[in-house]
């Protein structure tokens, strides 16, 4: 029997992992929770925390991608194959923070960018997935908490930019004394070179 269930989450109760609930309704957003379970004293609270919540239409163009990615590996562990259910799906605690990375960069995006950032979320390794979750958890890691640095940073790497604009907020006024010149002729590099100064 196997002592995991879903996308290799632990059977064992109060363990460490992820989960992700998708409601009934077709046009619901869908929530991704991290569970830290009981981190071996179980007379400690479990503490769960939430991390994203993803609207149905932008959750509808990423799961697959995730899916697939998720179970190549799962099966290369010999491990029984997951899937998305309504209600609750659990995930390995580390699957969980790579669905965050997607999720996160998703939460910015329209629908038509989505198969974009699957392909480059694709593209990265999970050590690649897992050292973005951690940065970016480190400073915005809720689910309310989209707007900030980080958050906004992945739909960015993501994305192929082109709903972006940067704009510069304040232009560098460049004073008449710190204009750069012209050099004065027959005074450049090669010149000193071609007269053997160098």
């Amino acid at each position: 029997m196997s002592m995991l269930i879903d996308f290799g989450a632990p059977v064992k109760f109060g363990t460490h992992h992820f989960f992700v609930e998708i409601p009934p309704g077709p046009h619901d957003a869908v929530s991704i929770f991290e569970d830290f379970g009981f981190e071996g004293d179980v007379n400690q609270r479990e503490k769960t925390e939430h991390r994203a919540l993803v609207a149905r239409e932008l959750w509808t163009a990423i799961r697959d991608e995730a899916r697939r990615d998720f179970n190549l590996r799962l099966k290369e562990k010999k491990h029984k194959p997951g899937t998305w259910n309504a209600g609750k799906t659990k995930l390995d605690r580390f699957l969980g923070k790579e669905l965050c990375v997607l999720a996160w960069a998703a939460e910015h995006a329209s629908p038509e960018e989505c198969p974009i950032l699957c392909q480059k979320w694709l593209a990265l390794r999970p050590e690649e997935r897992w050292w973005l979750y951690a940065k970016t958890a480190a400073e915005a890691s809720k689910a309310d908490q989209g707007q900030r640095g980080w958050r906004k940073a992945l739909y960015c790497a993501l994305s192929d930019a082109t709903g972006i604009t940067l704009r510069t907020k304040a232009k560098p006024k460049i004073r008449e004394k710190d204009k750069p010149t012209a050099a004065p002729e027959g005074n450049s590099l090669f010149d000193f070179i071609e007269k053997g100064e160098i």
